[in-house]
Order: structure tokens, then C-alpha cells, then sequence
């Protein structure tokens, strides 16, 4: 197994470039009660570069999502009597894949029969660049033999509660106690980059690991993930590999949950202070290169 010890960088942009050139995002996230989390993985995705990021949400929180950040774009997808994300958005979600490099998916948007028909769809798309959190995973490990199926390129973001679904939904064996161990047989079985989250973030794709060194307890916090997932999302669409796009993610994300505990304490910690210190977390890895 080779270690990955060097941290990716994003390649200098060109003085004449376009928003076109950073990526077009979208971003599928939210439920009634859960609009914060949508919002923030948009967020962060605009403050990690992304060139366009749109955010598509059940048609009754929108006008909550659009009202918290005036940069990204919302589109409206149906749901159900919950609130959720229904099985009638799968054409509004195809088309919007065709119109984007890359699609995250989960942050916020319940577990329910019509999402986890809408994510067995994405799935199956040949080639989608996608990256699967929170009850995104809590969805897909409901789906029978869900890593047979897939033709996408996936990076999957589980905590260690949500690997533990995730492990009993492809594997007969128990899971292993060691992190590294789990990440490493789960990117090998279901050929995907998985990203073990918690102190010492694994980072693998079955065949290199990278162990994430910075970040804090202050980060232990709700909606932390749902930066990271518009963090990678956002690098994923200005042209990094998969694993390079969680690695640097990883980093990054760790280091401006850092930079932001210098100035609120790890006991005040919130997801967007990470969110806002994004930038001078980026700033800081530009300098060091």
C-alpha cells in the first residue's frame, strides 16, 4: 500500500479565465428542517472555487436555501408529503447531470423510498463524477448490491457510525477495528474513493492512503461534513482526480476548522466558521507551495 504524504495543489488560473473554467456544481441536499445543511455544502463549494454552483432542493425549502447565500443558484426539485426529495425529481436530476461536471449528493436530505430511487439512478450513470455524504450514505446502503451496480466514479464520505451501515451492506465479514483497514477493503470492494472521517481523516482508493493531520475536536460539530462535501465537490469540478480532490479536501477543510479555532475556541466552533475561514485556509496552501 503506498502512503500519499504530499498534499495536492490546484493549478494557478489563467489571467483571462471564466467561471466556466472552475466547474459547474450541483449540489442535491436538503429536506423540510434541513435547509441549513444544503446551504452550507453550497456555500463551501463557491469558497473552494467552484466556478457555478447550484444547489437543488425540495421545491419548499428553496426560498430558505436561496435567502442564506446570494451566490450560488437553486433549482426546485418535487417532494414528498415529508418534504423530501421524491422519486419524481429523477428527470429534473438527470437533466441537471447533464448540464454539470460533477453532482454531490446527501447533505440533509433524509432517508426515505423516493431519495434512495433518485440515488440508485445517479449510481448508474456511466462516468458521473459523484460524491455520496451523510443521508446520502444512509440511503445508498439500502439499496441491494448498490456497488455492483454503480458505473460512477464515486467518493463516499462516512463517519464511522455511517461506515458501519456501509460495511454491513457489502460485506459478509465483520468490520475490522482498524480505520485504516476498513477505508482500504471498502475502496477495493466497491472500487470507489472512500474518506473515513474523524481524527485522522483516511483517505484511500483502495490502492494509496493518505491520514489526515490537521483539523480539531472543536470540529466535531453538526454541518462540518456538509463543508467538506462542497469542498471536494468543488475541486472534483476544476479537475482533480478523485483522490486528489479528497485528499486536498480533507486538508484543507482540517486546516480551516484550525485557523477558525485560533479565533473562536474549539468549544464555539460552528460549520460556518469553517466555511468563512475556507479562504485563508486555501490562501495558506497557495503560500506554501
Amino acid at each position: 500500500m503506498k502512503r500519499v504524504t504530499n498534499i495536492p495543489k490546484l493549478k494557478s488560473r489563467a489571467a483571462d479565465a471564466h467561471k466556466g473554467d472552475f466547474g459547474k456544481i450541483v449540489i442535491i441536499a436538503g429536506s423540510v428542517g434541513m435547509s441549513g445543511a444544503a446551504a452550507l455544502a453550497g456555500r463551501s463549494a463557491l469558497r473552494a472555487g467552484a466556478g457555478l454552483v447550484r444547489v437543488a432542493v425540495p421545491k419548499s425549502i428553496l426560498p430558505i436555501v436561496a435567502s442564506i447565500e446570494p451566490s450560488f443558484t437553486t433549482v426546485a426539485l418535487p417532494e414528498d408529503n415529508a418534504g423530501r426529495i421524491s422519486a419524481n425529481a429523477i428527470n429534473g436530476v438527470l437533466n441537471l447531470v447533464a448540464e454539470n461536471d460533477c453532482v454531490a449528493f446527501g447533505p440533509g436530505v433524509g432517508v426515505s423510498q423516493g431519495v434512495r430511487c433518485v440515488l440508485h439512478k445517479l449510481i448508474k450513470q456511466n462516468g458521473l463524477k459523484l460524491v455520496i455524504d451523510a443521508d446520502g450514505l444512509n440511503n445508498l446502503c439500502k439499496i441491494v448490491d448498490w456497488s455492483a451496480e454503480s458505473r460512477a466514479k464515486v467518493i463516499l464520505t462516512p463517519h464511522p457510525g455511517e461506515m458501519k451501515r456501509l460495511w454491513a451492506s457489502v460485506f459478509r465479514e465483520k468490520m475490522p477495528s482498524e480505520r485504516q483497514e476498513q477505508a482500504i477493503e471498502m475502496a477495493k470492494r466497491t472500487k470507489t474513493v472512500v474518506v473515513l472521517k474523524g481524527a485522522g481523516t483516511v483517505v484511500t482508493d483502495g490502492k494509496r492512503v493518505y491520514v489526515n493531520r490537521t483539523g480539531n475536536p472543536g470540529m466535531a460539530t453538526a454541518g462540518a461534513g456538509d463543508v467538506l462535501t462542497g469542498v471536494i465537490a468543488a475541486l472534483l469540478g476544476q479537475g482533480m482526480s478523485e483522490l486528489n480532490a479528497a485528499i486536498l479536501g480533507v486538508y484543507v477543510h482540517g486546516l480551516a476548522g484550525d485557523l477558525a479555532a485560533e479565533k473562536v475556541g474549539e468549544v464555539s466552533l460552528i460549520a460556518t466558521d469553517i466555511a468563512e475561514f475556507l479562504c485563508k485556509s486555501f490562501q495558506k496552501c497557495s503560500k506554501s507551495s
